[in-house]
């Protein structure tokens, strides 16, 4: 069972990543020369149950200037794996490193001190 306090700081994190998100979204929205640079981006998961990869994908698509589009499942060796569309990836690797550090996260929401992974 997750720890709801593990919850709700997971909540009030990814509420301050939505804010800004929208906030970088509006600002292209209303100011010339655009920043944008969409890309679609493969992001193997450590995230390995069903709740783990649904809470992932949610948290992408939640968040403003990124979306799951597709959703591949763990087949022999190869983890899941998400697709992500993000509206800013010139720098696909920053990209990816921001989505770590949510899968580092959602990992420490759902499996407490079991999990050892980076410490974002």
């Amino acid at each position: 069972m997750m720890n709801p306090l593990r919850m709700a700081h997971y909540g009030l994190w990814l509420t301050g990543e939505i804010v800004k998100g929208a906030l970088a979204v509006a600002r292209d929205a209303v100011v010339p020369g655009v920043d944008m640079d969409p890309a679609i981006l493969e992001l193997p998961l450590r995230c390995s149950t069903d709740l783990e990869i649904s809470v992932m994908a949610s948290s992408i698509t939640i968040t403003p200037g990124t979306i799951t589009v597709g959703i591949a499942g763990a087949a022999g060796g190869t983890p899941p794996t998400l697709y992500v569309h993000a509206i800013y990836a010139s720098e696909p690797e920053e990209v990816r490193g921001a989505l770590r550090g949510m899968e580092d996260r959602v990992l420490r929401m759902t499996r407490g001190r079991a999990w050892k992974g980076s410490t974002s």
